[in-house]
């Protein structure tokens, strides 16, 4: 079971109440910074960008492949490690708006680790260390350090090396 935190809602579906959840400044600014960063072919100037306006924690030469696209409303509970690849059109959730809930849960994915193109990590994952995600994976489940998981549903491709 992923670790996510869970609050009801009453009466309209709970997007409709976000902005009773998070600022809609706060999701203005995000969204203009993400964009911005989304273009940028400069994986330092993408870096900075991430850690001072979103406030996630990004260690040394992670780099973030065009398009890769942090959660917009809760971008300070992502936390990736150093020199890590986050692949081409990658989604990082850390929010989930359901019928009658959402669900808030913290991503965190270690270091050396290799995220493929156009996949999605859900909210309240853990990834380990030296994991590699094949692309256009769906995670919705821990990734073990060193391991090779993909698909979706995802699956153990190789074990520990």
């Amino acid at each position: 079971m992923r670790r996510t935190e869970r609050y009801p809602v009453e009466s309209s579906n709970s997007l409709w109440q976000m902005y009773k959840t998070v600022s809609f400044w706060k999701v203005v600014k995000n969204f203009i910074v993400i964009q911005t960063a989304r273009l940028t072919p400069f994986l330092p100037l993408k870096n900075w960008m991430y850690r001072t306006f979103l406030r996630m924690r990004v260690g040394d030469k992670t780099a973030f492949a065009l398009m890769m696209m942090p959660d917009v409303m809760y971008p300070e509970k992502i936390s990736i490690g150093e020199n890590s690849v986050i692949g081409y059109n990658t989604t990082i959730l850390a929010h989930e708006y359901l019928i009658t809930e959402y669900r808030l849960g913290a991503v965190e994915i270690g270091s050396h680790v290799m995220i493929g193109a156009n996949s999605t990590i859900l909210p309240g994952v853990r990834i380990g260390d030296h994991a590699v995600v094949a692309a256009g994976s769906v995670v919705h489940k821990d990734v073990e350090a060193g391991t090779v998981v993909g698909g979706n549903p995802l699956q153990l491709l190789q074990s520990s090396r």
